[in-house]
């Protein structure tokens, strides 16, 4: 158990907007509605200025939320941590920016944007590839790529008429949606901002999760070509703001980035009675329409097989950045390890996870309620294994290992940890066809949440044309919105191309995940999932290991990148790769 935790308040250092009033909520609102068929009518050339201007605005503001954001959560700005701020932060948004610009100017031409010839999957499906989109990506991610599984039953036809289908066919005359910011992670908003602007032509409302305020200013400088238009309000507040926002009839449809609890509030009303009574008769409260990025056990599944010990400090050192990560704080932070029984590589993997663990210092705890979430999933673990000496605001790595997987009440099968907590279980065999075939019903139906998941692969089995059968068919019943082969689904939030979301299938009144796509900067419909893969090992050192030397570096070189997305800036970044 945790004694005494206080809460360490992110905004205490870089402080905080005050809450908007009503009145200007009222008019923000209003000048949005006044714009809003404006905006669904504006011309691609001056939709695509209006893209330049932000991507450039960005750029201007990035270095600065990044030294807003290390002050918040108590990392120096000069130190190598200031590197996860980098890339969890101004860097997503930028390209993401270039990459919508690339995509208007496409549809500009000629009228969709351009993507790779699908190739055929089992079961009716297609795949499309949309990363690498560049040969200079293929230098600088080199062995990554990542494909769009298309639903089942769509065809190449079907893909090339829906494509870009608010440019083709508006599906509305203008509409105002409320976007309500993920405190965690700065990328978000803006990038969520970009989707709904870009994507399907709606004007929005962004308002500010208070934990991570201090980042609206920022966004109000880089994004004021978009304010000026009115086509973008930043606001701000806690929940009170927030929910006479969702209920205010000037908003017609909502996305928020939270928790799946946030969702229920929304949609269903607070827990009780009433509530259960308006599930059970679909009364949702809320009769606007509502997408959603939430939470997820993201579950990590290692493969049995062969695996040296070069291969193995890897693979540890992968597993540990997606738990350390932004101290935890992330949806899609590793979460649970799901283990072959009988295996005898399981101990070693275990033992060099928590070495490597032992190697990273504890995070300042900034998320609220953190110490407490912390302490109920620890208590009476006889398994747990605390890593690291946690100072004042701080929490300690928690391993807990041995985990029944046949314990339906255990709370960490769908209780979202979000705090420095990961867990493991060990199910199905040594022989990996056996083991995939258990581990995947297991994530499937008894861990709750469908964000992303990891599949770890020995080279053997990969190699193996009855192993790869079953990599294959685990890639394609693995019931997840994003899948990662050897790297962690992280890096599919920030690539651009690739889209972003809970697998598709949620109802409102079992979210899991959430509904819906954002980034998706070739603008595809149909979606089922994302996969990325990438080798086994790479070189050089990833930019997010915990024990790159160079991460902030080779972080603000990649933000910096996507001003021009030139040759000429890439050998110092390659320099500070392999100096890492």
């Amino acid at each position: 158990m945790i004694e005494s935790f206080s809460f360490y308040d992110p905004n205490s250092l870089v402080g905080t907007p005050t809450p908007t009033t009503r009145d200007a909520l009222d008019a923000a609102i209003a000048r949005l509605q006044d714009s809003a068929a404006r905006f669904a009518t504006l011309n691609i050339t001056d939709r695509l200025a209006l893209a330049r201007s932000m991507h450039q605005g960005y750029l201007r503001v990035a270095e600065r939320t990044v030294e807003a954001g290390c002050a918040a959560k108590g990392v120096a700005f000069d130190s190598v941590l200031s590197g996860e701020e980098w890339l969890s932060g101004p860097w997503p948004v930028v390209r993401h920016l270039r990459l919508i610009q690339q995509s208007l100017a496409q549809i500009e031409a000629a009228g969709t944007t351009r993507v790779e010839r699908p190739r055929p999957l089992a079961e009716d499906r297609l795949a499309v590839r949309v990363y690498p989109e560049s040969s200079l990506d293929r230098v600088l991610f080199a062995g990554v790529t990542a494909d769009v599984h298309l639903q089942e039953g769509l065809s190449e036809g079907d893909l090339e008429r829906s494509r870009a289908a608010f440019y083709r066919e508006p599906r509305h005359r203008g509409r105002v949606v409320l976007v309500l910011g993920a405190g965690n992670v700065s990328s978000i908003p803006p990038t969520d901002v970009v989707t709904k602007m870009f994507n399907e032509g709606k004007v929005c409302l962004l308002k500010m999760n208070p934990v991570n305020a201090y980042i609206g200013p920022f966004i109000e400088q880089a994004f004021a070509a978009a304010i000026d238009g009115g086509f973008l309000a930043v606001v701000y507040g806690g929940a009170e703001e927030g929910a006479y926002l969702t209920q205010h009839e000037g908003i017609d449809e909502i996305h928020v980035t939270g928790s799946d609890r946030t969702h229920d509030a929304i949609v269903w009303g607070p827990p009780g009675p009433g509530r259960d009574e308006r599930i059970a008769d679909n009364r949702p409260l809320l009769d606007k329409e509502i997408t959603s990025e939430l939470g997820n056990i993201s579950p990590v599944i290692v493969v049995p097989g062969s695996i040296s010990n070069r291969e193995l400090r890897y693979q540890a050192e992968d597993v540990a950045a997606a738990i350390t990560t932004n101290a935890s704080f992330l949806c899609i932070a590793a979460k649970m390890l799901v283990m072959p029984k009988g295996w005898e590589g399981r101990t070693p993997f275990l033992r060099e996870l928590e070495r490597v663990l032992s190697d990273v210092p504890p995070r300042r705890a900034y998320y609220p309620g953190a110490p407490e979430r912390w302490s109920a999933l620890t208590a009476g673990r006889g398994s747990l294994r605390c890593v690291g000496e946690a100072t004042e605001f701080e929490l300690p790595w928690a391993m807990i290992t041995d985990l029944d997987p046949d314990d339906a009440a255990d709370p960490l099968f769908h209780t979202e940890p979000f705090c420095s907590v990961v867990s493991e279980v060990a199910v199905g065999t040594e022989e990996p066809a056996s083991f995939l075939a258990a581990a995947v019903d297991f994530v499937n139906n008894k861990l709750w949440g469908t964000l992303a998941a990891t599949l770890i692969v020995p080279r053997n089995v990969a190699r193996d044309p009855a192993g790869s059968r079953a990599i294959e068919q685990a890639v394609s019943d693995l019931r997840y919105g994003t899948v990662g082969v050897n790297v962690p689904p992280v890096a599919s939030f920030a690539l651009g191309t690739t889209p972003w979301g809970g697998y598709p299938g949620s109802t409102p009144a079992d979210i899991q995940s959430g509904r819906g796509w954002v980034h998706n900067s070739l603008m595809l419909e149909g979606i089922e999932k994302v996969v990325i893969r990438s080798p086994l090992t790479r070189s050089p050192k990833p930019v997010y290991f915990n024990s790159n030397r160079r991460t902030h570096d080779v972080a603000r070189r990649l933000t910096f990148l996507e001003a021009r997305y030139s040759w000429t800036q890439v050998p110092g970044l390659v320099l500070a790769s392999l100096r890492g």
